[in-house]
C-alpha cells in the first residue's frame, strides 16, 4: 500500500491490502469498504505524483460531492500508511525535503494571512566576486562588489545574526550569487553564529577551500556542512563549464586536503558535493563515484558524508527531456545507486525533486512557475536573501550584483538603523506588490518555486471552500 503511487504498481492490489484498514475504522459501512479503498488508493496517487493540485480539482476528477470528498479526506489522514504513499511517490520529495517542514513550522500561514513574520530561512549572501563564470549562472560578466564594502558588509552581516531567533538552529545558510569563500570575514561570521547554536551550511566551488584558507580562517571549522558545487570530474569539463584553466585540479586538491585535515582534527563539520547532471554527461556519474572513492581514500575513518545529484532542465522547453536523454539518464542513475551502495554504503544521496521522480519511472515534470502564475508579495516570512550591502532580496537567484531587473524584487537594506525584521514587517504590512515581467521566473531557484507552487495551492483551496483541509497534506 505505500509503494501505490508508484509507476508500475498495482491500484486493484493496494486497494484490496487497504480494505482491513479502512474497515477498521468503524466508519465506513461493509459494502462501501472496497470502493471508498479504492478511491483513497486514487488519491494517494495523485498527490503522490502531482503535489499542487486544488482539492476542487482533485475533487472533480475523483467523482465525489463535496460532502463525500470531504469525507474522503478525513478517512485518508486517519490511515498512516496512505500518507507515506504519497511521500514515497514520484513527486514525494516535494513534501519531505520542502513542503511538510515548512508546513510544521507555521510559515504558510503567515503568508497567506499576509502576517509579517521573521523569515524561517535566511540566505547570507558574502561573496564579493567569484573566480569561475558558468554558463548556467545567472550572474552579469564582471559583476561584483567593491573590496571597500567588506568592512561595513561584515558588520551588517553579524547583525543579522545576532537578530535571527535561536529556535530555529538551520535558520541560516551562506552561499550567494558570488563565491563566499572570498570574503576574508567568513570564518568569524561562522563563529559568531555557530556560537549562538546555529549550524550553518556553506555553499561553495571550494576553489579557494585550501589548507592555508582553512588555517587562516579557523571559524570554518565551525560550519556545520559544506555543500562544494561540482562542475566536472577532469579539467576540460570544468574549462567548459566555469571558464577557469585548471579548476577541477585544484578543487579536488583542496577537498583531498579537507577530508585528511578533517580526519585530523577530528572535526564534526560534514562535507557533501552537489553535482549537476549537463546535457549530454549521464554517463560520467560512473566517474563521479570513482571521485568519491578518491576522496574517501583519502580519510578512509571519515567518508564523504552526501552528494545531492541534479539535472539542469534551463535550456529545455518545459523543463522536460527528450526520450533519448530520458532513458540513458534513468539507467546511469539506477547504474549509480547500485555502485554507491556497494562502495560506499554510508554515503546520502539526495537525488531532488526531480531526478527522484525519474528513477521511479515517472515523466520528469519539475514544478514550472511563470510570471503569470508568480505570487505579487512573494513569501518572506519563508525565505529571503542577504547581499554584501545589506540589500534583502525575495528570490535566491536574485541576489546577485547588476542583475537587470532584480532591483525590483528588492525590499529594502538591513543597515545600522534597519533591522532585517523590519525589512520584511514594512514589506508585508505595507502591501507591497510586484507585478512580475517576462523572464522574471529565473529568478525563482527550485526551492522557490515549489513553496509558490505550494502557496497558490493553498489559495486556491481556501478560495474553493477547503479552508480546513487546505494543501492536502499537513
Amino acid at each position: 500500500m505505500t509503494t501505490c503511487a508508484v509507476p508500475g504498481s498495482d491500484p486493484i492490489a493496494a486497494a484490496r491490502a487497504l480494505s482491513d484498514e479502512v474497515a477498521a475504522t468503524g466508519i465506513v459501512p461493509p459494502a462501501e469498504v472496497g470502493p471508498t479503498a479504492e478511491l483513497l488508493v486514487a488519491l494517494a496517487r495523485r498527490y503522490g505524483n502531482t503535489p499542487f493540485l486544488p482539492l476542487e480539482q482533485a475533487r472533480r476528477e475523483i467523482g465525489l460531492d463535496r460532502v463525500g470528498f470531504g469525507r474522503l479526506l478525513d478517512l485518508f489522514a486517519r490511515i498512516p500508511g496512505l500518507r507515506r504513499a504519497v511521500e514515497n511517490g514520484p513527486a514525494g520529495r516535494y513534501w519531505t525535503n520542502t513542503v511538510l517542514g515548512l508546513e510544521r513550522a507555521g510559515v504558510f500561514d503567515a503568508v497567506l494571512d499576509r502576517r509579517p513574520a521573521f523569515p524561517r530561512l535566511v540566505g547570507l549572501y558574502p561573496g564579493p566576486t567569484c573566480m569561475f563564470r558558468c554558463h548556467f549562472c545567472v550572474r552579469v560578466t564582471g559583476a561584483r562588489y567593491q573590496a571597500s564594502a567588506l568592512d561595513d558588509g561584515n558588520a551588517m552581516f553579524a547583525s543579522v545574526i545576532d537578530e535571527v531567533p535561536a529556535d530555529n538552529r538551520d535558520a541560516m545558510y551562506v552561499s550567494g550569487g558570488l563565491e563566499p569563500l572570498t570574503n576574508p570575514g567568513l570564518g568569524a561570521l561562522v563563529s559568531r553564529a555557530a556560537a549562538r547554536g546555529f549550524r550553518i551550511i556553506l555553499y561553495t566551488n571550494s576553489f579557494a577551500l585550501s589548507a592555508q584558507k582553512l588555517q587562516g580562517e579557523r571559524g570554518l571549522w565551525d560550519l556545520h556542512a559544506i555543500r562544494t558545487s561540482l562542475y566536472g570530474l577532469n579539467d576540460e569539463e570544468y574549462r567548459a563549464t566555469t571558464g577557469k584553466q585548471g579548476g577541477f585540479t585544484r578543487v579536488r586538491a583542496n577537498l583531498v586536503r579537507f577530508q585528511q585535515l578533517r580526519a585530523e582534527r577530528g572535526e564534526p563539520v560534514r562535507l557533501g558535493l552537489s553535482y549537476i547532471v549537463l546535457p549530454g554527461r549521464a554517463g560520467r556519474l560512473s566517474a563521479l563515484v570513482d571521485f568519491i572513492a578518491e576522496l574517501n581514500e583519502a580519510a578512509p575513518e571519515r567518508p564523504l558524508d552526501y552528494v545531492n545529484l541534479r539535472e539542469d532542465y534551463s535550456g529545455r522547453p518545459d523543463g522536460k527531456l527528450s526520450p533519448d536523454e530520458r532513458a540513458e539518464l534513468q539507467t546511469e542513475l539506477n547504474r549509480f545507486r547500485e555502485r554507491t551502495a556497494e562502495r560506499m554504503p554510508t554515503l546520502h544521496v539526495d537525488y531532488g525533486y526531480a531526478l527522484h521522480s525519474l528513477m521511479t519511472g515517472s515523466d520528469v515534470q519539475l514544478v514550472r512557475i511563470r510570471p503569470e502564475t508568480m505570487r505579487p508579495t512573494a513569501h518572506p516570512q519563508v525565505s529571503v536573501q542577504v547581499d554584501l550591502l545589506g540589500d534583502v532580496y525575495l528570490y535566491r537567484e536574485a541576489a546577485f550584483p547588476g542583475l537587470p531587473g532584480a532591483d525590483r524584487y528588492r525590499i529594502g537594506t538591513v543597515s545600522p538603523g534597519t533591522t532585517l525584521a523590519q525589512v520584511v514587517e514594512r514589506f508585508v504590512a505595507s502591501g507591497a506588490t510586484v507585478v512580475a515581467k517576462p523572464g522574471d521566473e529565473y529568478f525563482l531557484d527550485g526551492f522557490d518555486q515549489a513553496v509558490t507552487a505550494r502557496l497558490n495551492q493553498m489559495e486556491t483551496d481556501l478560495a474553493e471552500g477547503w479552508a480546513d483541509r487546505r494543501g492536502f497534506l499537513r
